[in-house]
């Protein structure tokens, strides 16, 4: 299946573009967890079966589970293959920021892919196309490329100008009209700059768009719903993770922002 068509469905099954960031550090999940042979696992179990009715993706930031070593990459591994027996038609995403010459990503791809068994990964595009080809190929995978961050150093890269448009804008243009040709390619835009999403949206179509910085880094869901919705009215995964594991009633935290992102995805102006 292409994985748009894995996004598309589950979207329309779950009426959700919500993403729930399956980021369990070891030193914050809840002591009680800590206990468990497995702890990354029982806690992400319990986040999954109470949040999936409320989601159109899951995703898990390798290093938190990198860090623990072959106990953590076991855990990362039992928590995808939980999806993939319990709820294959969530799509699940590898934050790993990949990106290398052509022969190394072949490993990534089938680590990532293949032995880990995600849906997806985020990489760096720095390495042009010809380097990412390992990743763009495998049409039934979604490649989400990095184009526009939030964080404190991001424009100085991001910002260089390249015949008066900013790099990130580039990045945008040529990922979707010569990188997407088998219709799997997705961006990363953060929420914080709606204005930057809007600009995003209108140069690469209905393409759809990972959003990370809603929640506890208080992006506005209405700006990111309004500025980056697409003409299906979806196209969106918008993320939050600590805001949602960590709550005291994570299925009422993912609920609340599940229905604030519908409410204006159904009332708001196509933008697409």
């Amino acid at each position: 299946m292409n994985p748009t068509d894995k996004y598309q469905n589950r979207v329309s099954q779950a009426n959700t573009l919500l993403c729930i960031g399956l980021d369990s550090d070891i030193r914050q999940i809840p002591r009680h967890y800590r206990d468990d042979p497995f702890p990354q696992f029982a806690f992400n179990r319990v986040i999954i079966d109470e949040t999936r009715d409320y989601v159109c993706a899951y995703k898990m930031n390798s290093a938190l589970y990198e860090a623990r070593g072959d106990r953590g990459m076991a855990e990362l591994k039992m928590t995808v293959s939980y999806l993939q027996e319990r709820h294959p038609n969530i799509v699940t995403i590898c934050d790993a920021k990949r990106a290398d010459i052509g022969s190394t990503n072949v490993g990534y791809v089938e680590a990532i892919y293949d032995w880990l068994g995600f849906d997806a990964v985020t990489l760096h595009p720095y390495l042009g196309k010809q380097a990412l080809q390992p990743f763009l190929q495998r049409g039934d995978k979604y490649s989400i490329v990095v184009c526009r961050t939030a964080n404190p150093g991001a424009r100085e890269l991001q910002d260089l100008q390249v015949d008066g448009v900013p790099l990130w804008l580039h990045i945008a243009e040529r990922v979707a009209q010569e990188w997407n040709s088998r219709g799997n390619c997705m961006l990363v835009v953060g929420a914080a700059e709606p204005s930057e999403l809007r600009d995003v949206r209108q140069r690469v179509g209905d393409m759809p768009l990972f959003i990370p910085g809603v929640g506890a880094q208080a992006g506005s869901v209405q700006q990111v719903v309004e500025a980056g919705i697409n003409t299906q009215r979806n196209g969106l995964i918008i993320n939050a993770s600590r805001s949602i594991i960590f709550a005291e009633e994570p299925w009422r935290a993912a609920r609340k922002l599940r229905d604030e992102i519908n409410q204006y995805r159904i009332r708001g102006d196509n933008n697409g």
